[in-house]
């Protein structure tokens, strides 16, 4: 592959002199193993937190992985721990278990949560546990599947989302033979369900549509739900709104109207607003400005008019105040909004925990969080104004004993003077002349972007594969989010060109400053950054020794036939129809540049993926198979959807992806390596059996 010209080098150069790295991580103690491939796929994450009324403790969910080789099959096990505000942790429903929701009751002294537990347990259940002691109890034997449980704030009643059940004798139909599936249409909305206390009955409530999200006002003769037109994700993502009803009888109160995408929303105190979380308008890519508006319908006001990135969570502290969080450029941050005086954000972080999620209470001077940092995975936070965010767990005691790689930020320009944000890990030693080898690790959505976090995962193993020497980068190309609205849209109708084009100037800017070799820089993604990596693959292949593209697109023209976001993609994303211009769309296809491929392509996707549908990969992997000469292979993972849950299909996959790495940036190269996985011989000499079940609460 060519080096850059001397033309682009010198300017790459004046870059890398003035552009320097903002901020870098220290590295771990250097005589302890780094971050294995294994270890990666163990560690555990909190998933969920939500704050006690009285604000001295918090519930979490935390995901467990599954043993490799010992447990069955399955995604990684959810269990729900309890952590007070100094941080003293106790698990309360663990083991074998897979808890999807919690919540606390009114008086903070049980906790409410919908798990799935035990063999004979076809759907998940609603329990209720006291918080001072004795066992779970079964409230409610699920009849489909549960999505939330929702305690009322006066104590005297439960709400539940749930898919509408199938009737009693569709599963006799079916073992007779009779289960014939009608495509989108056959698909259950989701309900609001009321719980009796006393019985354990539920009664569903009516709406005109399928709900996604709720949440109670503070007398619980009212509550708001997010409500599509029907259950399926395109009208989700873009035909949702918040509408009020009565509880009494499922009367519709009153809309407010929205467009485009929608995130959070919430009551304030008084039952007097609901904020909200969504677009700007309906061509924007990610729901990420924070509104307000009168529950009873009115105009809706901007609490951060032009705040440059995006907000990604919030709660009320009073009537009239919300704390926010947003995500801006690498990093996240905290701020406070007032109703009576909308006003934009300060000055730009640039330190500190990157936060996912926040729970907060009105009156409350504390309030939960989950952030991660580029020494931990996502843990319990503590956040109070005022003060720097307080870690209250450590879920991976592991990590005390592994070497962990350094972590940078850096900002550099494409070729039009755009200025761009990119995250490295690096390798222990110092670059080698030339370079270290380079793996570039591009993000979905493409309305999505990396932060100074937690960047290790089975699709994307940074920390394993430094260690063996690889500087690891994770630009956010054009069209990424926290930048603002106007940067998220830079990629529309642009498919590949310019956004794909900041990949090649985000390693020409590393190749520059003497930290990448450009012979030997591989590229990997999912979704969208698997479109990313097979585009890469083709029209830009001489710049890639190797790449691995995850359920990725291939073709815009299939894959608009065949993706369950047709909607989505043509407001957000193509801003075009197929037919509006076939050669367009066809041009902007990586099976159009086949014949270019160069670079050895290794291809994976789960087989039930209705987001991008597994043939966009067999299209890709046919075209290169029969029009070039150049390695590739394709995996289908069965049963997996839009990225693998399973822990083992997680671990297969990141063995591949590190093999190919491997073989075609640091080893021989030439024709693949063998397909098969020696996972027998890791097999236990004997069925040692399973593991408990769920443990009785610690106390």
């Amino acid at each position: 592959m060519p080096r850059p010209t001397l033309s682009h080098l010198a300017t790459l150069l004046i870059m890398a002199a003035t552009l320097l790295p903002s901020t870098v991580m220290a590295q771990s103690a250097p005589d302890r193993p780094p971050l294995s491939l294994e270890d990666t796929i163990s560690l555990k994450r909190v998933t969920k937190v939500t704050i006690s009324p009285n604000g001295d403790a918090v519930a979490y969910l935390v995901a467990v992985p599954r043993r490799l080789y010992e447990d069955p099959a399955g995604p990684a096990w959810a269990e729900l721990h309890v952590v007070s505000t100094d941080g003293e942790s106790r698990p309360y429903f663990s083991g074998q278990v897979e808890v999807s929701d919690v919540a606390w009751s009114a008086d903070g002294n049980a906790l409410w949560f919908v798990a799935k537990w035990g063999d004979e347990a076809e759907y998940p259940d609603i329990y209720r546990m006291p918080l001072d002691g004795g066992g779970a109890e079964l409230i409610h034997r699920g009849q489909s599947g549960i999505k939330s449980v929702h305690p009322s704030p006066t104590g005297d009643a439960v709400a539940f989302l749930a898919t509408e059940p199938a009737a009693a004798t569709d599963k006799t139909l079916a073992e007779k033979g009779f289960n014939a599936l009608v495509y989108e249409e056959s698909t259950k909305p989701v309900r609001v369900w009321l719980l009796d206390l006393e019985s354990g009955e539920a009664t569903a409530q009516e709406l005109p549509g399928s709900v996604w999200a709720f949440d109670w006002a503070a007398g619980a003769d009212r509550y708001a739900v997010a409500l599509a037109p029907t259950p399926l994700i395109d009208d989700q993502y873009m035909a949702s709104d918040i509408v009020v009803v009565q509880a009494a009888d499922a009367s519709v109160l009153g809309r407010l109207g929205l467009v485009g995408k929608l995130g959070s929303f919430a009551w304030s105190p008084d039952g007097s607003r609901i904020a909200w979380i969504g677009a700007e308008d309906l061509h924007d890519p990610s729901a990420g400005r924070l509104y307000a508006a009168p529950a009873g319908g009115g105009e809706r006001r901007e609490l951060l008019p032009e705040y440059p990135g995006h907000v990604s969570a919030f709660y009320w502290q009073e009537k009239d105040r919300i704390a926010w969080i947003g995500s801006r450029g690498l990093w996240s941050e905290q701020g406070v909004a007032a109703l009576r005086r909308p006003r934009p954000a300060g000055e730009a972080p640039g330190s500190g925990p990157i936060i996912r999620q926040v729970d907060g209470r009105p009156g409350l001077r504390v309030a939960a969080a989950i952030a991660d940092s580029p020494a931990h995975p996502p843990e319990v936070y503590l956040l109070r104004a005022g003060a720097e965010p307080a870690r209250l767990t450590h879920s991976n005691a592991l990590l005390e004993e592994r070497a962990l790689a350094r972590q940078e930020t850096v900002r550099f320009r494409a070729r039009d003077g755009l200025e761009l944000d990119m995250v490295l890990v690096h390798p222990p030693a110092p670059a080698p002349s030339g370079g270290a080898p380079l793996i570039m690790v591009i993000h979905g959505g493409p309305e999505s972007h990396y932060s100074n976090g937690w960047n290790s995962s089975y699709s994307r193993p940074a920390q394993t594969l430094a260690a063996q020497g690889y500087l690891v980068a994770y630009p956010n190309y054009r069209g990424s989010t926290g930048r603002g609205v106007a940067f998220s849209k830079l990629g529309q109708h642009a498919y590949a060109r310019p956004e794909f084009d900041d990949i090649v100037d985000a390693k020409q800017y590393l190749v520059a400053a003497g930290l990448a070799d450009p012979q030997r820089t591989g590229i990997t993604g999912g979704s969208y950054g698997g479109f990313a990596s097979m585009w890469a693959a083709s029209a830009l292949s001489e710049h890639f020794a190797a790449a691995v593209a995850f359920v990725g697109i291939s073709d815009h023209i299939s894959k608009f036939g065949t993706t369950e976001i047709p909607v989505e993609m043509y407001n957000v994303h193509a801003r075009a129809y197929p037919w509006d211009d076939w050669q367009w769309m066809l041009e902007r296809s990586p099976i159009y540049h086949a014949d270019k491929v160069r670079t050895p392509l290794l291809i994976m996707h789960g087989d039930k993926d209705s987001r991008v549908h597994p043939a966009q990969s067999l299209e890709m992997y046919r075209h290169v198979k029969v029009r070039t000469e150049t390695p590739v292979r394709l995996v289908y993972y069965p049963g997996e959807g839009h990225g693998n849950r399973n822990t083992a299909a997680q671990y297969d996959y990141a063995l591949r992806l590190e093999r190919w790495m491997n073989h075609y940036l640091k080893g021989p190269g030439g024709a693949p390596p063998p397909y098969e996985i020696d996972h027998a011989a890791r097999l236990p000499a004997s069925d040692t059996g399973q593991a408990g079940g769920a443990s009785s609460p610690i106390n």
